[in-house]
């Protein structure tokens, strides 16, 4: 029996603006049904990923698999059918809505679009059932944006992004331009929603108490590239690279107790130009464990428990550096 393929298979994904290399060489893979999180600060090329899948920008170089298909580089009349199977939830609810559309036009958006034959009864009824689905009520399809606050919003986008029934969705950065009283309340709803349709997610972020409590699967980005990816828990429990240890490092938990006596990792610099990104290693010339070898040599991708990272300091057999040591002589444990 042939396994079904994945929802997502990126394969050396390359985007470059000009000099601006964006994204250099992800592969990165999404089961179906899985939610993995794409974590990295800002500028490290997150949303060109997204924005690469769902084909609003051409990549470069490097291959967008969707279900087994190659959608890299499909005309038009068949990019159609490939975006059926593939949604994206912006940042910004407000820029991404239309001020000028009511918002029932808007959920239904994605049907005109495929062309879906279906009388207005039934697409009103359509948009209904999607806005009841995300917790609002019929009667907001009768509404525009700006009468509806930021929250609210952001569940008519979410509304939008599934009514075409597809099978992976992109959020990106989903609730960072909320308010902090809303953004639980959309992360539940994505977890909620998520859980009972069974699409697969790539949830773009820099929020990890997001990731910890929606993503199954983690991948760490860093200035363009994939430094590391595991399971939620391997990622979470033992990380390997030295760049997700230190973005560990500094996330809050909710324990006081926890928090004070955890050690933080204080990164050198800011992140570098993705104009001219260093040589080697592109975490060298912030990580505290840099050694020669960084400056001269790409670090390989080390299978490491149930992921893998890129670092020259990471071993097959277990053991990993560790950014809290006194001394490079100390590093391995």
């Amino acid at each position: 029996m042939t396994a079904e393929p994945h929802a997502l298979e990126l394969e050396d994904l390359v985007m470059h603006f000009g000099p601006v290399r964006a994204v250099d060489g992800v592969s990165l893979t999404i089961p179906r049904g899985r939610v993995t999180a794409l974590v990295g600060e800002s500028g490290s090329g997150k949303s060109t990923v997204g924005r690469c899948v769902v084909r609003l920008v051409e990549p470069t170089a490097g291959v967008v698999r969707i279900a087994g298909t190659d959608v890299t580089h499909l005309p038009r009349r068949q990019l159609r059918r490939h975006r059926s199977r593939v949604s994206i939830v912006f940042q910004d609810p407000a820029g991404s809505l239309d001020p000028r559309m009511l918002v029932g036009d808007i959920v239904a958006e994605p049907l005109r679009l495929s062309r879906t034959r279906m009388s207005r009864r039934d697409r009103d009824a359509r948009v209904a059932a999607e806005l009841g689905r995300v917790g609002l009520r019929a009667e907001v399809a009768r509404r525009y944006p700006h009468e509806l606050s930021g929250g609210q919003r952001q569940r008519v986008s979410i509304a939008r992004a599934l009514i075409s029934e597809p099978m992976l969705l992109i959020a990106d950065e989903p609730t960072s331009a909320l308010d902090v009283s809303v953004q639980a309340s959309v992360l539940n709803l994505l977890a909620d929603l998520q859980r009972d349709i069974g699409f697969a997610c790539l949830f773009i972020t820099h929020d990890l108490s997001a990731v910890e409590y929606l993503a199954d699967d983690i991948a760490v980005m860093y200035l363009g590239q994939l430094v590391e990816t595991g399971s939620r828990e391997q990622i979470f429990t033992r990380p390997a690279h030295p760049y997700t240890q230190a973005l560990l490092s500094a996330a809050p938990v909710a324990d006081p107790v926890r928090q004070r006596e955890r050690q933080q990792v204080l990164l050198g610099d800011d992140l570098p130009s993705a104009l001219d990104p260093p040589s080697g290693c592109r975490f060298r010339t912030r990580c505290p464990l840099a050694f020669d070898r960084c400056a001269t040599e790409v670090p390989a991708q080390i299978g490491y428990g149930d992921g893998m990272a890129a670092c020259h300091l990471v071993r097959p057999d277990g053991t990993r550096p560790d950014v809290r040591a006194a001394d490079t002589s100390e590093v391995l444990s």
